[in-house]
């Protein structure tokens, strides 16, 4: 039985599914719950991802990074589509983690990514290009995912971005 949320609104798009909706079966069809990534803070305590903003221009893409998000354990995604809507998310809600499309139409999220990181939220980019040399220096580091991706290459990301600290991005 699947049971909807309250769908978070951003713009157009609206979207919000509870975690246990995207259970999956073993090969020997029993059911499994998602686990959770969880990342050790500075104080030595265990945290969460429970919340996550996409920021992508192509609502199928994201839709996919939202499916994939799912599957890998995240409990809430919400989808930006453009500069604005991230801009206003971020300073309304708090995220634990964003994932950003490098090019926007006419622009990249490369200052986002550095309002980011004066806030603390880690981050990783998301492209079609398989290398960083052409992004800014110090932005070169951050972690990226290449498109097209798929569930493996999704949970290595998150994995990255759950050892990475924000304030050393």
């Amino acid at each position: 039985m699947s049971q909807e949320t309250e769908p978070k609104r951003m713009g157009k798009t609206i979207h919000s599914r509870r975690a246990d909706d995207w259970r999956r079966r073993d090969r020997c069809g029993t059911f499994y719950g998602v686990r959770q990534l969880a990342r050790t803070c500075k104080d030595g305590a265990d945290m969460t991802f429970q919340r996550v903003l996409i920021l992508e221009d192509n609502l199928i893409i994201a839709m996919e990074a939202e499916e994939i998000l799912h599957l890998v354990g995240i409990q809430q995604i919400e989808i930006a589509s453009n500069l604005e809507q991230a801009v206003n998310a971020v300073h309304s809600e708090h995220y634990d983690f964003a994932m950003l499309d490098v090019n926007l139409g006419e622009s990249t999220s490369f200052g986002f990514a550095r309002l980011l990181m004066e806030r603390g939220i880690s981050f990783g980019f998301v492209s079609g290009y398989s290398d960083t040399l052409d992004f800014p220096a110090d932005l070169r580091h951050v972690p990226l995912l290449n498109k097209p991706f798929d569930e493996q290459s999704m949970r290595l990301f998150v994995e990255k971005l759950a050892g990475s600290s924000p304030l050393a991005m």
